[in-house]
């Protein structure tokens, strides 16, 4: 089943050309072919006479590039790892690839052996052809653009011409062998770039088999399982120099010099990103990557300066804040006694204790912030919107408008091939093709969702944890902040109230709980995803971003949604309190602060988020500046190899790209969904990804391993997931603004209950606050000797407030809410709807009114379509008229081997 695979791609390829013969015939005198081996044995003879060079690209005779290189070390209990290496290397050499070894006594560690690979010329093209690799045929005369106005305002942002577009604009058809000379092929050896050439090495080594020719073993196939099991240690294509200087040989374009000097670092971090020569470099999936990431910090700086002059408005507006005053006032707050926050252990409390935490909370609760999260709404729209209209200029640029068509079914992971033995025929090509039975993966895909569900469960209870300790610290907290003898503390106490205080700790202890379950989450998503066995790679990313994401989703927001929506909420009231496991757990339901929660979700958002951030630069950032500087006291640069060098450095995985993704998408949530609460949290995110579009950077340049280039069109699943967080946005931050915030019962009190004639939030503290008789709360609920404070006498405190709209004690319907709890649960869903209506229909209008794709590329699709057309039919009319002309000249037919001893010959090595 293996070889019969193996087999295929090579069929496929001979349908297409005839395959070419490992000792090909020697070519006529004074053609191409004839000129270039000559030059290359000139070169040769060259290179013998000169020391080599060991930071070099190129295998010894300087002419061949190499393309990939695999190492590995000399086990001296290797027989199996030898046998397999041997077999392995065998058949690339059948598949067309020139090898070159370097022995482990010219290595820096006398262990490592380096097998250095060569994709010659015939190779390439017949693979191109099979990829469909879209190239040059002539150099492209459509117009860039018109000059922008006020151009020279942008001119210390850009780089130079020569960095932004490291080559001309073409115009561009899949790879026909059988038209060669159609192409603008002016140097074989430089018509494939090195990114697509590691490309095409890569798809070679992931299918070629490793087994006997007379063994069927199908699970015996494909670079990936050699390096699991340790045959190979590395596999990677080679920067083409040192990142801070450029290579000597001039036939290396030193773009990792380029790359470096002009993007990676930090101060160049008011500059433009040149993408042409990110993609040119590494590759299309990666420069959408990095696209994206720019287009997004570019967004953030919008929503960062509305956020900035909504903070502002709360700083200017902190005088004209009556509530706050009367919490502060000594004859208002000062003589307002509460009820006990917690049982037994905490006592009555005066409301101006609360003083600091009001002015904090006014910051970011005013009425500014109604309007910034109606702004973010529509700043979400807009973002996502013209993103598509930049990710299908790039599209075009890269010609990517038809990759998914065509390269689809060219992206089977080999390890579908491999796990999977059942085959059936395939309707469109028919032919026969691997495929997992329903039964098998209807059993994998529920041991998959289990999975899932029983981590996100696993979240739940530790976030239940963190409310447990929340409710249990409390009283702890409220009992030393009163008693403690010390000055210090009690100077603290002053300025961190016991909620304050509570929130703070059980926030860290909460990322602390996230950090541990993310890593270990990570390992079980790769492992469920690998047992559902996806059939492309695409298929396999979109699979493991939305495990991901979800339990991410859960993971990181749950706190969030715990304190703004749940929190505060079911309380009760002092003498039917609400308990969070029944009466006598004593463990009693929180209550928010007379200012409300809004601070407290503020407090739990900024720890989140920034501990996230933080987190995240010093593991991209200063571990590997500490990696660095421990190698450099050991590293000898100037006597290292260029294979050496790159095998160093670590390794970009797979997911590499995955991980950058979600750490964005995770920030995106963040500013998205809780905005309302913290508007300068675009802000934060802004100063992060300046930052981290350089760290990033930076580590593709200097820390990485080169990537195998790979194909991407758009950013995959994490457009739909963007999508999904941008609508529940809308909604998480209208129940926040109605709920959580303090907004909406102001201006019920100021519009209909205010007492006066002139609308004023005077009296609003005394209005928003329930009155309890004291000898009615229950023994449970009382608090205990020593917890009461000495300014409380109870032969004239009577009575104790809490937060809510009750009726007072005496009354008909004590204890029951009052009209104006109804008037302010209706005003709330009457906000949420209208808030709601509002941004929805101007999100769909303006996603309406703003297309996917600009006119301008739709018309530069269409005139390039025709063109190319245009070009193939001449060059067919031009191909047929010289084949008419030489039909009457009659030639000898030169003694060459024909296609079928060729495809013969290549069948045997196979």
């Amino acid at each position: 089943m293996e070889e019969h695979s193996y087999l295929d791609t090579q069929s496929h390829m001979m349908k297409l050309t005839p395959p070419i013969p490992l000792t090909p015939p020697t070519p006529p005198i004074g053609s191409r072919k004839a000129i270039f081996l000559h030059s290359r044995s000139k070169a040769v003879s060259k290179t013998d006479r000169l020391q080599q060079n060991k930071d070099t690209v190129f295998f010894r005779d300087g002419v061949r590039r190499i393309d990939f290189i695999l190492s590995y070390l000399d086990d001296k209990d290797g027989e199996k790892k030898q046998e397999r290496r041997r077999e392995f290397e065998a058949n690339l050499k059948k598949a067309g690839l020139e090898l070159e070894t370097e022995d482990k006594s010219d290595s820096d560690d006398l262990k490592t052996y380096f097998l250095k690979i060569h994709a010659p010329w015939e190779v390439l093209a017949t693979y191109a052809d099979v990829l469909k690799i879209k190239v040059p045929f002539k150099e492209s005369d459509i117009p860039h653009g018109q000059d922008v106005p006020l151009e020279w305002l942008s001119r210390p942002f850009r780089l130079p011409e020569k960095v932004m577009r490291p080559q001309p604009d073409y115009f561009t058809s899949p790879f026909d062998k059988d038209k060669i000379d159609f192409f603008l092929i002016k140097n074989q050896d430089t018509f494939f770039p090195p990114s697509t050439r590691n490309r095409i090495v890569y798809y070679i080594l992931s299918r070629c088999p490793y087994h006997k020719e007379d063994r069927k073993e199908t699970d015996k196939k494909g670079i990936k399982r050699l390096l699991n099991n340790g045959t190979y240690t590395s596999a990677f294509p080679l920067h083409d120099c040192r990142y801070w200087e450029r290579n000597t040989n001039e036939q290396c374009e030193s773009e990792r010099y380029h790359l470096y000097k002009n993007w990676a670092r930090f101060l160049c971090f008011y500059k433009e990103q040149p993408l042409n020569l990110i993609r040119k470099y590494y590759g299309e999936k990666i420069g959408i990557y990095f696209a994206w990431l720019g287009f997004y910090t570019e967004m953030l700086f919008f929503a960062a300066v509305m956020g900035v002059i909504c903070f502002t408005y709360g700083v200017l507006s902190y005088d004209d804040n009556l509530t706050s005053k009367e919490i502060c006032d000594p004859s208002i707050g000062g003589r307002t006694v509460m009820c006990p926050l917690c049982d037994k252990k905490c006592s009555y409390w005066k409301l101006n204790s609360t003083c600091l935490s009001s002015w904090q909370s006014h910051l970011f609760d005013n009425e500014g912030t109604v309007f910034f999260a109606m702004f973010m709404g529509i700043w979400v729209t807009l973002f996502l919107e013209f993103w598509k209209r930049r990710q299908a200029q790039l599209e075009y640029e890269w010609d990517l408008v038809d990759f998914e068509e065509e390269q689809q079914q060219l992206q089977i992971r080999p390890e579908f091939e491999t796990k999977c033995t059942d085959q059936r025929l395939n309707r469109i090509t028919q032919e026969m093709e691997p495929y997992l039975p329903l039964p098998k993966k209807c059993g994998r895909f529920c041991l998959s969702g289990v999975t899932v569900l029983f981590w996100m469960l696993l979240i739940v209870a530790c976030i239940t944890g963190v409310i447990v300790y929340r409710l249990a610290v409390y009283a702890a907290f409220a009992s030393i902040m009163k008693d403690s003898p010390t000055k210090k503390i009690h100077l603290v106490g002053s300025l961190i109230t016991p909620q304050l205080a509570t929130s703070v700790t059980a926030s860290f202890i909460n990322f602390v709980i996230i950090m541990i379950l993310n890593f270990f989450y990570e390992r079980v998503a790769i492992w469920i995803t690998d047992m559902e066995i996806p059939k492309t790679h695409l298929e396999y990313e979109n699979k493991l971003t939305m495990k991901m994401f979800l339990f991410q989703f859960v993971n990181y927001y749950s706190s969030c949604f715990y304190v703004a929506f749940f929190k505060g909420k079911f309380v009760g009231y002092p003498g039917n309190y609400t308990y969070m496991f029944g009466k006598y757990s004593r463990l009693r339901n929180e209550e928010c602060d007379p200012g409300g929660c809004l601070i407290e979700l503020t407090t739990q958002l900024v720890i989140v988020m920034t501990g996230k951030q933080v987190c995240g630069n010093i593991q991209e950032a200063l571990l590997p500046l500490l990696r660095n500087w421990w190698c450099s006291r050991k590293a000898r640069k100037d006597q290292y190899s260029r294979w050496e060098q790159d095998h160093d450095l670590q390794n970009f995985s797979q997911l590499g790209l995955f991980y950058e993704y979600l750490e964005m998408v995770i920030q995106f949530g963040f500013i998205t969904l809780f905005v309302a609460s913290f508007p300068l949290a675009p802000l934060l995110a802004l100063c992060n990804n300046i930052l981290e579009v350089r760290v990033d950077a930076w580590k593709f340049t200097t820390q990485f391993r080169r990537p195998v280039a790979a194909k991407a069109h758009n950013i995959g699943a994490w457009q739909e997931i963007l999508n999904v967080v941008a609508i529940l946005s809308v909604v998480t931050n209208a129940f926040i603004m109605a709920f959580t915030s303090d907004m909406i019962p102001r201006l019920v009190y100021l519009y209909a209950y205010h007492p006066g004639s002139e609308a004023t939030m005077s009296g609003y503290i005394n209005n928003s606050l329930s009155v309890y008789d004291i000898s009615q709360i229950p023994l449970l609920s009382t608090p205990e000797e020593g917890a009461i404070p000495a300014w409380f006498n109870s032969s004239f405190i009577t009575t104790c407030r809490y937060r809510d709209y009750r009726y007072p004690p005496g009354h008909q319907r004590q204890y029951s809410h009052t009209m104006q709890f109804w008037h302010i649960l209706a005003a709330k869903l009457a906000f949420i709807i209208i808030m709601e209506h509002v941004v929805f229909v101007v999100k769909f209008f303006v996603a309406w009114l703003i297309p996917d794709v600009p006119s301008e590329v739709k018309a530069r699709i269409k005139r390039e379509r025709y063109l190319i057309q245009e070009y193939l039919h001449n060059y067919e009319v031009e191909k047929l008229k010289i084949q008419l002309s030489q039909s009457f000249i009659i030639e000898p037919k030169p003694e060459v081997c024909t296609a079928t001893d060729k495809h013969d010959v290549l069948s045997e090595c196979l």
